[in-house]
Parts: structure tokens; C-alpha cells; sequence
């Protein structure tokens, strides 16, 4: 597949090295010079200096033969996204996509006219990131959240305390290892290794757990990791950029929360947050200092949402949190190698805006039956839903019997509005949504199964 990336910045440099595969031939067109001999150094990519915006750039990258154009620049240069996006469409790119900094787009009437222009994807990373952390703080005893059909599957990510019941238990030992469980564990993720465990694994503390679940086992799945939910009522949110104030927006309109309090260092962006948000607390101050959290009532607090431009912030405000016993932190950790020391250090719930918009993008590069994809935090899996197409390799047999990849497994599906719990005696119908939870060496064989 040929793409190309316009934008060399932290999510096109990470979108680079994840797309970078010999399947995959990758040119990137980036303006800055250093920053493209910096990827260049670290990617197999064919560099492109120059600006995205200029049809003789976009021309020597190759855009008129390209099967994806991504145009990835930093949030503020929203403008040269859309143009370049154009412009690529224009001169010949099969599909093309965008990302923003304006929610006025996203409408269903504003994403039609994008469409129309040529656009066949909007991204707001920023937006994407204040959805999972509401989707966090409503299901607080999870790491990570997903759900499937209106709720119909859902994937929950339970990380292991000391005192969780599954601790030292063998996996075949345990009553949910049977196909009358509303749940099922796909994955586990111990010290940066994603391992798809069988009869005879056993469960340690600390291991990051991946669940699939019906609607209904979900708070059976969480008593197995010994973190119980619980109603939120009273936010902090540390750091009020773009993330602070969409949770904040999102939150004034859960009945459920009674005080949103932000802090938020710039005085001019103080003001403008007390203008445009009604029902939340502006404390002009600097979330690093553990004294001011203090002073502000910190400890009375159900959850921490930190999202300051500082991944070490964010992760040190959690870590402060979690020591008066505040029972749910969230950290926008932005440093790949930093998530598994944030979570380590006892954080809760992790964000990365490079992995949820890679998974929105990746979906591009892979079947047309893929409706959604994650990335996964703490995980270099991915769980990807699929809809079965009629004679595809995966409708022809039990699951057992397909020869589906060892390093791919299939969760649940979704027939009409029913989730199901899959086994090997499953047997997958055409038009079912399909949830697979695959290793990186597995995408291209478990892509095969749906085409």
C-alpha cells in the first residue's frame, strides 16, 4: 500500500514507524528539515522536504498514485491539513484524511460537506481523548474502555491488585473459564508483553487484564481484578488546554457530577474557560505544586483528570492523588515509554493521543469490513471489530476448525443487537460484527479471514 504522510510531528512520526512494514511503501512531506531527517533516521520512509500545501511537493511525493494520503500537522495548522487533504484528493490519492482542531466540523452536516470536498476522514485527537476519559470516569474500575454495539460487547482493561481473586490462580481453575460466562479473557499484558493465555497461565499482580464482555458481565469481570465501580461525583481536572475543557463540557452535562474544579497556570486561558464553561470551578495555579492541590481539597475528590501539556506532570499530579486515596486518577501520558511507568507507579487510566488517533487512521490501511480499531495502552495489540462478509474464510466452519492465527483471538460478536461470547464451537454468520483482539504479526492473516 502506498501512503503518504503529511506532517512529521509526534503523531505523524509514530503513525510512520507503526504503518512501517514491507507491505507498506511510506513517503512523508514535512516542512521542517530536522524533524524529517530526524524520522528518516528511525523509519523506512522516502523523506519529502517541503510544504503539503504546495501542489509541486504534493506531486513529488507521489500523491497521484497513492492509496492513503494522511495529513497529520500539529493541531494549530488545521488549515494546511484540509488544504493539503484537498489538494491530494484532487491530484489522484484514493482516500484521504485530516485532522482538526474545530468540533464544528464533526457535525453530521459539516463531516457530509468535508465529504463532498473529498475528505473521507476528520480526526479531532483531542476530542477523541475527552471521549475515552468520560467513557473512563462512568466505568471507574477499568483501565481502558471500549464498547461495541451500543454496549451489546464491551472491552475492559483490570489491572491486578495484590488482593484481586485471580492472583496465583490458574486461568483453566477459574468458574469464568467456561462457555456459560458472560465474559472473557483475550489477553494479558505483563511487564510490556502481550500474552494470550491459555489452560495453564496464571495470574499475577500487576498483570493488565483484557476482557470481552457482555453488557451484563462486566461488574462479575471487575470483582475477578478487586476494583469494584463507583459513582464520580466531584472532578478535579488539572490543566485546562483542549482535553481539560472538552471533559469539563462533557461533564456539565452528567446530572450525576456535582463539582468540576480546573487548574489551570495561564491567567489568560483562566478567563476564557470561566466564559465559556458554566458550571465548573476555575483555580488559576500551577497542578505541579502538591501543596496548591492540597489547599483546593484534593482528597475529597472521586477522580483526577490530569491533562497538562507535561506527561511528568500528569503522571506526578496522579501519583499524588492516589497517596491521599483518591479513588480514580486518569493521566494523559504523551511519551510512549512513559505508559508503563505511569501505570506502575499506580495511575489508573492512561490516555495517548498518538494511539487513539493511529487506530482511527490504521483502520484505512486494512479491509473495508473493519469498523473500528484500538490501540491499546500497555498493550502493543490491537482489538479490532470486523463485519463478516458472505463466504469469507471465517464464516466457513467453527472457530476451532478455520485455522484462525494462534497470535489473533476472537472475543465476542455481535448478530442483530445480541453480544456474544465467542469459543471454538462458535460458529460466525455472514454480516456478524466480529471483535478480535490480534497481536501486530497477526493483522495481515486475520484480515485475510474477513475478505
Amino acid at each position: 500500500m502506498k501512503i503518504v504522510i503529511a506532517g512529521a510531528g509526534e503523531v505523524g512520526s509514530h503513525l510512520a514507524k507503526m504503518l512501517n512494514s514491507e507491505l507498506n511503501e511510506l513517503t512523508v512531506i514535512e516542512a521542517n528539515e530536522q524533524r524529517l531527517n530526524q524520522l528518516a533516521e528511525t523509519a523506512d520512509i522516502i523523506p519529502v522536504h517541503g510544504n503539503p500545501t504546495s501542489i509541486e511537493t504534493l506531486k513529488r511525493a507521489g500523491v497521484e498514485n497513492s492509496d492513503l494520503f494522511i495529513s497529520v500537522s500539529p493541531a494549530q495548522e488545521q488549515d494546511l491539513n484540509l488544504t493539503s487533504a484537498m489538494l491530494a484528493k484532487k491530484l489522484g490519492s484514493k482516500k484521504v484524511t485530516a485532522r482538526i482542531n474545530n468540533d464544528e466540523y464533526l457535525t453530521y452536516e459539516n463531516k457530509l460537506l468535508f465529504t463532498e470536498l473529498g475528505i473521507d476522514l476528520l480526526f479531532y485527537p483531542e476530542m477523541i481523548a475527552s471521549n475515552e476519559i468520560f467513557d473512563l470516569l462512568n466505568q471507574t474500575g477499568t483501565a481502558e474502555y471500549m464498547n461495541f454495539a451500543n454496549g451489546a460487547l464491551q472491552l475492559a482493561v483490570f489491572r491486578l491488585d495484590e488482593d484481586a481473586p485471580v492472583v496465583d490462580k490458574r486461568f483453566s481453575g477459574l468458574e469464568f473459564f467456561n462457555r456459560e460466562s458472560p465474559f472473557r479473557t483475550v489477553a494479558v499484558s505483563r511487564n510490556g508483553e502481550t500474552i494470550l493465555p491459555r489452560k495453564d497461565f496464571i495470574f499475577k499482580e500487576n498483570d493488565l487484564v483484557f476482557v470481552i464482555s457482555k453488557k451484563e458481565g462486566l461488574k462479575e469481570a471487575s470483582r475477578y481484578s478487586g476494583r469494584d465501580s463507583f459513582q464520580v461525583n466531584k472532578v478535579m481536572i488539572i490543566g485546562g488546554g483542549r482535553i481539560g475543557e472538552l471533559v469539563a463540557r462533557k461533564l456539565e452535562k452528567d446530572r450525576d457530577i456535582d463539582v468540576i474544579k480546573i487548574i489551570e497556570h495561564k491567567p489568560e486561558r483562566c478567563e476564557y474557560l470561566s466564559d465559556v464553561l458554566d458550571k465548573s470551578l476555575i483555580v488559576n495555579g500551577d497542578g505541579r505544586n502538591l501543596d496548591l492541590l492540597m489547599e483546593e481539597d484534593l482528597r475529597d475528590f472521586d477522580a483526577v483528570v490530569a491533562v497538562t501539556s507535561s506527561s511528568e506532570a500528569n503522571i506526578l499530579a496522579c501519583v499524588a492523588a492516589k497517596r491521599v486515596h483518591v479513588p480514580k486518577t486518569i493521566a494523559e501520558v504523551e511519551n510512549i515509554e512513559y505508559i508503563n511507568l505511569a501505570e506502575n507507579m499506580g495511575v489508573d487510566a492512561v490516555i495517548n493521543k498518538k494511539l487513539i488517533t493511529a487506530g482511527r487512521i490504521f483502520r484505512f490501511t486494512l479491509s473495508n469490513k473493519i469498523r473500528s480499531i484500538k490501540c491499546l495502552n500497555g498493550s502493543n495489540a490491537e482489538v479490532l471489530e470486523y463485519i463478516a462478509n458472505p463466504g469469507s474464510d471465517i464464516t466457513k466452519g467453527k472457530i476451532k476448525d478455520i485455522r484462525f492465527p494462534k497470535d489473533a483471538i476472537i472475543g465476542g460478536l455481535i448478530r442483530g443487537n445480541e453480544g456474544i461470547i465467542a469459543h471454538g464451537d462458535t460458529i460466525i454468520k455472514p454480516y456478524d460484527r466480529v471483535v478480535v483482539f490480534a497481536l501486530p504479526s497477526a493483522l495481515n492473516k486475520v484480515n485475510k479471514f474477513f475478505v
